[in-house]
């Protein structure tokens, strides 16, 4: 004699573990097929269905034998679907958002790299007494006069070699922006 799915569903919710794996054994291939139809990822189907078969003893509590066990079990593989299809979206709207920032950081980095080659290059273009003065006075950050102490000249000759640095860097900018 056949127990019923119905029969055997109210036994397992007390906790027959007997009549529980002849549910799995009768029902898994179906929760199997259900899942891989719905998302079409043979991978994701049995994970579906081994997550459908342990979370099942829980799940069967609140059965209520108002429908066949065999479409309340449809309706558990769908939500479970459902719920593993939300997860993956989040996930890969997280991603693509750590994809836009990896994306930002690295064009501002490439950006500042630019720049500070093209600084590079402005600097190099300078005659010595030039570079060495906007090396002490913006790479160092000393005021005129500590940086005239250093070269040995006054704050006012060192505001003068600012002055022509400015003049420099201006000039190398505007003759590229004509290319």
């Amino acid at each position: 004699m056949v127990t019923s799915d119905e029969d055997l569903a109210q036994a397992a919710a007390r906790g027959d573990s007997a009549a529980f794996a002849v549910l799995v054994r009768r029902h898994y291939d179906g929760i199997f097929r259900l899942a891989w139809r719905l998302l079409g990822n043979r991978a994701d189907a049995e994970d579906i269905a081994q997550e459908v078969c342990t979370a099942l003893p829980r799940k069967l509590q609140r059965f209520d034998a108002r429908a066949k066990l065999s479409t309340w079990l449809h309706r558990v593989v769908l939500n479970a679907v459902r719920d593993h299809l939300r997860r993956q979206a989040v996930r890969n709207r997280a991603a693509q958002g750590w994809g836009e920032v990896t994306a930002f950081r690295a064009a501002e980095a490439a950006e500042t790299r630019a720049a500070l080659d093209w600084l590079s290059g402005a600097m190099s273009s300078l005659a010595p007494d030039l570079r060495e003065t906007a090396a002490l006075v913006l790479g160092e950050d000393l005021s005129h006069a500590e940086a005239g102490a250093v070269l040995g000249v006054s704050a006012g000759t060192v505001s003068w070699r600012m002055s022509a640095v400015r003049k420099a860097v201006r000039a190398r900018a505007a003759a590229e922006e004509e290319l």
